[in-house]
């Protein structure tokens, strides 16, 4: 996914790159073909929903490649995971960001899709 517009998939949904230090931040309006992002205020609260079941799928998934990769399962190891963890948490943070504003405006808003024929309106 490149992060384009639902609707004409041409102009980009972000400003900034993925990971910067200046932040990334959401478009207001596709400027290609004029689509307001934020469909009503307080959209994208629900995009925290999906960057929560995106975390929760990273945290498991990096616990168990630590485990596979050597890391015991013990009490004594118990810091090591959460370390571990904090750290992809962290590291993911912008994208999970990112990717549940997209996957929230490509696939859970009802009435928005892709218009092929769609005149540019910029």
């Amino acid at each position: 996914m490149e992060c384009k517009c639902p609707r004409c998939r041409k102009g980009p949904i972000f400003s900034g790159k993925l990971y910067a230090f200046k932040g990334q931040t959401t478009n207001e309006y596709c400027p290609v073909c004029n689509l307001r992002f934020e469909r009503e205020p307080g959209f994208f609260y629900v995009a925290m929903f999906i960057s929560y079941a995106m975390n929760v799928a990273e945290m498991i998934t990096i616990a168990v490649a630590a485990y596979i990769l050597g890391v015991d399962l013990t009490y004594e190891n118990l810091w090591i995971y959460v370390a571990i963890i904090m750290v992809g948490v962290f590291l993911f943070a912008p994208f999970n960001y990112r990717y549940s504003r997209v996957f929230l405006l490509h696939w859970l808003t009802p009435g928005l899709g892709y218009v092929p024929d769609l005149k540019h309106q910029a």
